[in-house]
């Protein structure tokens, strides 16, 4: 039962670089960088919205790509590591569905508005919700896990649906800015591009803790779970 992978290993590195790369994110974003013309303070959310995305992305493609392996395999590693990054990818999707509408206000108006991109965002995280509700009442954890799997699939082929609904339908949202059709954060102003560039590195570290310590806390249940059907 005991299997040892590099995300067993303690995250120290880690977790190292992510308490260095926020306080430098933070001053990147309220100190180096000037107020947007338009927005003002609120442009600020910006930094954290985007990355916020991005993991909502990475998550779910590391959450199907595992979910696929543990079909291919059988192996409860990579179960456990599609739970955990779908899980860890649950937070940052709530804080895309935050911080987006904290932002929509003073930009469009109004909290909420059903454009394309917030409306397919928002199919996202219900499915997240649905996949950490299946592996709750589902009590065969292999049924669960191939439920999940499925799930999980069904999740990261609506991602490229989100990225893109800008393109494919009109709507309030603008057009994508980092992963941009003209090139990487195309428009964007030196000091924005740095400020933007070390939050997104800073973000996907902090995701890499997180899931790290998701996935460890999952295999010891697991094990714990299992010596205690022994002993019983």
């Amino acid at each position: 039962m005991t299997t040892k992978t590099g995300l067993s290993r303690s995250p120290t590195v880690l977790t190292i670089l992510a308490a260095v790369g926020f306080p430098i994110s933070l001053y990147l974003i309220f100190v180096a960088t000037p107020l947007d013309a338009e927005l003002g303070f609120t442009q600020k959310i910006f930094y954290f919205h985007v990355p916020c995305a991005w993991i909502t992305y990475l998550a779910f493609f590391v959450g199907s790509g595992s979910g696929v392996a543990y079909l291919l395999r059988r192996s409860r590693r990579w179960d456990h590591l599609a739970h955990a990054s779908i899980e860890v990818g649950t937070v940052f999707t709530t804080l895309v569905l935050v911080t987006g509408p904290l932002w929509a206000r003073p930009a469009w108006g109004a909290y909420w508005v059903w454009d394309a991109r917030l409306t397919t965002t928002f199919v996202l995280w219900l499915i997240e919700i649905a996949y950490l509700l299946l592996r709750e009442f589902v009590e065969e954890p292999e049924k669960a896990a191939r439920f999940c799997a499925v799930l999980g699939l069904l999740g990261a082929l609506d991602v490229p649906v989100i990225h893109f609904s800008v393109v494919l339908w009109r709507g309030l949202h603008p057009e994508a800015v980092v992963l941009s059709p003209r090139g990487f954060a195309s428009g964007l102003p030196a000091d924005f591009l740095v400020a933007l560039v070390v939050s997104l590195a800073t973000f996907t570290v902090l995701f890499g803790v997180m899931l790290s310590l998701r996935y460890r806390v999952l295999r010891a249940t697991e094990q714990i779970d299992y010596l205690r059907r022994g002993a019983g």
